[in-house]
């Protein structure tokens, strides 16, 4: 046996490979600061459930729908996913074999890599980006490869760098569109490009689209929807972000049935299926009236311009205008100190949390993330605590 005396080595390698999140940092410091802080660092929608989606919910806890359900989710909801994904872009999974029901997207992702990538294999992920996936190809034992997109272009992807990075070795290809962080969306012809080399080299591309239903401009299509390989796509969404539904934590993996087959089976070793009253809540969601969704998408679009007119006005820091999501992405480079340094110095001498960008991997040093998630009255007082700190520099 393994001698595991020191305090180390009572853990394995591959969980001590796993860094801390700069964001959930900067969160439990604030947890522990005084005063009126503007919490500008996590992507939550400030808006409620909609109401109808918690009607369903509490129909369904109180008719009895509380036990176990299938691995894959409910019937129901694989038929909701699936017509929502063909209407809106995609084309039509399988209910019965290509969809499984996750807990939230970060499941998806977790599950697919575990299901795609050999110890040793790679996931390429274009950054900056979203930490999790870097963190789960580590705890697949497998080796993100992290591939940081054009900063002088504002972080606009670039399929060319994602193709070169692609090689014998590659297991997955992460594309996230509308990106986390940065907001930015690929094109048809980007997506296309990427899923040709990777299933050149029998990879994946794990198309996660949390974020497409907040979209600012015409969407471009599903990354399934682009390509002949479609065989090679995974295609990951949640209700979490368009319907205000972070807490219930429903989302869903669909692609080719013999990866989901898969998926579905080592699913009952993580969470044995979504919570059941939230299952239904996502039927609910996906098949009920979307004004609400239209509404959320109209005033984070709205806020979108107000945070980037307030920046463009501030000297000394700039950020690339998002086509998506809810995030700016601001470079700060100008000001001294590290990201996470200045993440700090914003918190504990001018009381706005914002998440660093040396935590969202290769090429986030020296920018900082603001969620404009949040009411234009506390965006507003953030953004005059960032002024005033950048002047005072």
């Amino acid at each position: 046996m393994t001698e595991r005396s020191e305090p180390d080595a009572r853990v394995t390698d591959r969980v001590r490979a796993v860094e801390p999140q700069g964001i959930r940092e900067m969160f439990e410091l604030a947890a522990q600061a005084d005063g009126d802080l503007v919490h500008l660092e996590f992507g939550e929608p400030d808006f409620d459930t909609p109401e109808h989606v918690v009607d369903a919910a509490h129909e369904a806890a109180t008719s009895g729908q509380t036990n176990y359900t299938s691995n894959a989710g409910v019937p129901e909801l694989r038929t909701a996913i699936a017509a929502f994904l063909a209407r809106d872009g995609g084309p039509r999974p399988d209910p019965d074999s290509e969809v499984v029901v996750t807990t939230g997207g970060v499941e998806a992702i977790h599950l697919a890599i575990h299901t795609v990538a050999n110890p040793g294999e790679e996931v390429v992920v274009p950054t900056p980006a979203w930490p999790n996936p870097i963190s789960q190809a580590r705890l697949a034992d497998a080796v993100p490869v992290e591939v940081p997109m054009p900063a002088e272009d504002g972080f606009a992807p670039d399929a060319e760098r994602i193709v070169d990075a692609i090689g014998p070795d590659t297991a997955a290809v992460l594309l996230t569109s509308p990106a986390n962080p940065t907001g930015r969306v690929f094109t048809a012809d980007a997506m296309e490009r990427v899923v040709a080399a990777a299933a050149a080299h029998d990879a994946f591309v794990i198309a996660d689209e949390v974020y497409r239903q907040l979209t600012y401009g015409d969407p471009e299509p599903r990354v399934a929807a682009v390509t002949d390989r479609e065989e090679w796509v995974l295609s990951v969404g949640s209700v979490s972000k368009a319907y205000a539904m972070t807490g219930w934590r429903v989302g869903w993996l669909a692609g080719p049935a013999d990866v989901c087959s898969q998926v579905t089976k080592i699913h009952e070793s993580t969470t044995s299926c979504v919570n059941t009253p939230a299952q239904y809540a996502a039927i609910a969601a996906l098949t009920g009236p979307q004004e609400p969704v239209d509404r959320m998408q109209s005033a984070f679009r709205a806020r979108r311009d107000f945070v980037f007119d307030r920046l463009d006005a501030v000297e000394g820091v700039s950020a690339a205008r998002p086509e998506g999501a809810f995030y700016a992405f601001v470079d700060v480079s100008a000001l001294a100190g590290s990201s996470t340094e200045i993440a700090k110095r914003l918190l504990s001498e001018h009381g706005v949390v914002t998440a660093p960008g040396s935590a969202f991997g290769a090429g986030g040093e020296g920018y900082l993330r603001l969620s404009f998630a949040n009411g234009r009255d506390r965006l507003e007082l953030g953004l005059d605590r960032l002024e005033a700190m950048v002047e005072s520099a």
